[in-house]
């Protein structure tokens, strides 16, 4: 993707981050309210993903296999060149979809698995659906923010992946167990940054060093 193109990309990204959160946001509290024991299943949910996470800390991703993305080229073809900053161009009279409309919906469908991981994580701190988007929403914000900074510096942080599982997993066992033990939230916090915080300095002290 060229760098003139990614701030684009990333606007674009972000409001439909923000719409798709939203509404798995609402709807999870929708099924919390009518049927408690949904929270099992988001914590089960939650230490399957941080166990496979951590059993496939490096995976290999191959963005032309995604369904939406192959959905697109059914529905419209495809160029190979990009039209500046256009999602369509026109050819021979006829609509075409640009490699910029491709990222944005392999970008957003991604996002969509992240947010099955991160929304019944906030759910195990609270069930308030304005707390739970805007803390979506700040992250994502946030992260949009630092986007170019951490593009450059996640090569060094290798053992990340492993920091979120344990976070995952940590979480969801707090969601099976909350009927039966109740973690205070600070507790939980301070566990959260001891895990992500570990992995970071862990990470850093095995980082290759720059000649």
């Amino acid at each position: 993707m060229p760098l003139a193109y990614q701030h684009r990309l990333l606007y674009w990204g972000v409001i439909g981050a923000l719409v798709a959160r939203g509404a798995f946001i609402f709807a999870g509290v929708a099924l919390l309210e009518a049927f408690h024991w949904t929270i099992y299943v988001f914590g089960a949910l939650l230490v399957f993903t941080g166990v496979r996470m951590a059993a496939h800390a490096d995976p290999e991703v191959h963005p032309a296999h995604n369904p939406m993305l192959n959905l697109l080229r059914r529905v419209m073809p495809i160029t190979d060149e990009y039209a500046g900053q256009r999602f369509f161009t026109r050819r021979d009279g006829r609509r075409w979809a640009t490699p910029l409309l491709a990222v944005l919906v392999v970008i957003e469908t991604t996002d969509v698995l992240f947010a099955i991981d991160s929304i019944p994580a906030v759910f195990a701190i609270t069930h308030n659906p304005f707390l739970v988007f805007t803390s979506n929403a700040f992250a994502i914000l946030g992260l949009r923010a630092l986007y170019f900074l951490l593009a450059g510096f996640l090569g060094r942080l290798a053992y990340l992946n492993v920091g979120l599982a344990a976070v995952l997993v940590f979480v969801g066992i707090k969601m099976v167990l909350t009927d039966v033990f109740h973690v205070p939230v600070s507790a939980s916090l301070l566990t959260i940054a001891a895990l992500i915080g570990a992995s970071v300095v862990v990470s850093l002290r095995h980082a290759p060093v720059a000649d």
